[in-house]
């Protein structure tokens, strides 16, 4: 049985509220040893031993919001080429979305992408089934099943509901069978052809614009009826002040909601967009800097409880057409822990605190193994120099599209290592 040990390694494991120096010690799949009483142990026979001085140790990260283009959309992202990104970012589990073709919403297609994942992924994929057939908002999926076929959660991925009963009856399934919905509101009607947030930059553009009640709307009417049905709610991908007030107000009531915020809606505001710059035509569209400035506000008083990437690979020609007519979307999972960190350097956020939102929360909210590195429990770790700065290049992209936010950005904390039960599946 092979062992590695990381000597004087900074250990963050926001599951056990650690941070200090210590030891970790990695025998086969599982971690036997993380602490600082674990300094002086000594080392298994024949370990490799790796000197963590300057370094952390964190638990892999769970990424909660993944589009993957296979099954039907291979040319854009593929499970393996998914799970190699994610590796690099220190990524060891992710849930995919069935924004697929044929969408996941089905037995067969999860058991498609469990087998696919365990064939050609380096890291754990968990696939999210859809709560209606076809996406289509109308006829819902067959919940029990999908759960007992190893889906892990409920959604209609891009897509938002429009119908109150069917959504108040997912809610209902989910709450007697013990699965999560997880919902991106944004109302069509409201958001009609908008491309960016409503206000005077989009004017100055000349787009039509997306305003926040298009997000806060449906999702006041589906924290209603969480608290009528005491269904599990996750709201997917909040962005604005208004949002998370109202998310506040349900979890002050009682409701069984959470919600999640997407790393661009932290990390980037409508002036990005520039000079019609599609790849910064996301949903929901980047905010403006009041609302991003709210958003993280809502992850340090826990309003907000997971961080997402929200990959969404877009090849050349969905993304190299007029900002209006350009697809919505960007991939994620390289950048997601060096955009994270900036939150950490910039004082914003507490680093046991951001690791949490991006690894044992997402691991609590979803039931997923991971998030933890207490003994016992499956080696699925990276080791991170929290200090390197690096530029995004799309040379150095792993994902199959290249349609990052980030590209010639100046990041800082590089992903040196990622261990996924034990094994290495990502070295720098």
């Amino acid at each position: 049985m092979s062992a590695t040990v990381f000597e004087r390694v900074r250990i963050v494991d926001p599951s056990r509220g650690i941070d200090e120096v210590g030891t970790v010690i990695v025998e086969g799949r599982k971690i036997t040893a993380a602490g600082k009483a674990a300094l002086d142990q000594g080392a298994p026979e024949g370990a490799t031993i790796i000197d963590g001085r300057g370094k952390a140790i964190i638990p892999g990260l769970i990424d909660a919001r993944v589009f993957i283009g296979e099954p039907g959309g291979e040319h854009r992202e593929t499970i393996a080429s998914a799970s190699l990104a994610a590796a690099a970012g220190g990524v060891t589990s992710i849930v995919m979305m069935p924004d697929t073709d044929p969408v996941i919403d089905n037995v067969a297609l999860v058991e498609f992408v469990l087998r696919t994942a365990k064939d050609t992924a380096v890291v754990n994929v968990f696939p999210a089934a859809a709560i209606t057939k076809g996406l289509e908002g109308r006829e819902m999926t067959e919940f029990g099943l999908l759960l007992e076929a190893g889906a892990v959660a409920f959604t209609d991925g891009r897509h938002t509901i429009s119908s109150a009963l069917v959504m108040r009856r997912a809610l209902t399934y989910a709450r007697d069978f013990g699965g999560v919905i997880a919902h991106e509101t944004q109302d069509a009607d409201l958001a009609s052809s908008g491309v960016m947030n409503e206000g005077l930059y989009a004017s100055w553009l000349g787009l039509a614009g997306i305003p926040r009640e298009a997000e806060s709307i449906p999702l006041e009417r589906d924290l209603a009826l969480a608290r009528l049905t005491g269904g599990a709610y996750h709201a997917a991908k909040i962005s604005t002040a208004m949002a998370a007030a109202a998310v506040t107000r349900a979890k002050a009531e009682g409701a069984n909601v959470t919600a999640g915020v997407s790393i661009h809606n932290l990390s980037l505001n409508e002036n990005d967009v520039g000079e019609y710059r599609t790849f910064f035509r996301l949903t929901p569209p980047l905010r403006a800097e009041e609302d991003r400035l709210a958003m993280i506000e809502a992850v340090k008083d826990g309003t907000i409880d997971i961080i997402v990437s929200s990959h969404d690979p877009q090849d050349v020609d969905t993304k190299r057409l007029p900002f209006a007519d350009a697809a919505a979307g960007a991939i994620g999972l390289e950048t997601l822990l060096g955009a994270a960190l900036r939150l950490y350097h910039n004082g914003d956020v507490q680093l046991l605190r951001l690791i949490e939102v991006l690894s044992t929360a997402p691991a609590r909210l979803f039931g997923l193994p991971g998030g933890t590195l207490k003994p016992g429990a499956l080696a699925d770790l990276a080791l991170v120099d929290l200090d390197e700065p690096w530029i995004v290049s799309e040379g150095g992209i792993r994902s199959r599209s290249k349609n990052t936010c980030f590209e010639g950005a100046r990041l800082q904390g590089k992903v040196l290592q990622t261990l996924v039960a034990g094994r290495t599946v990502f070295s720098a």
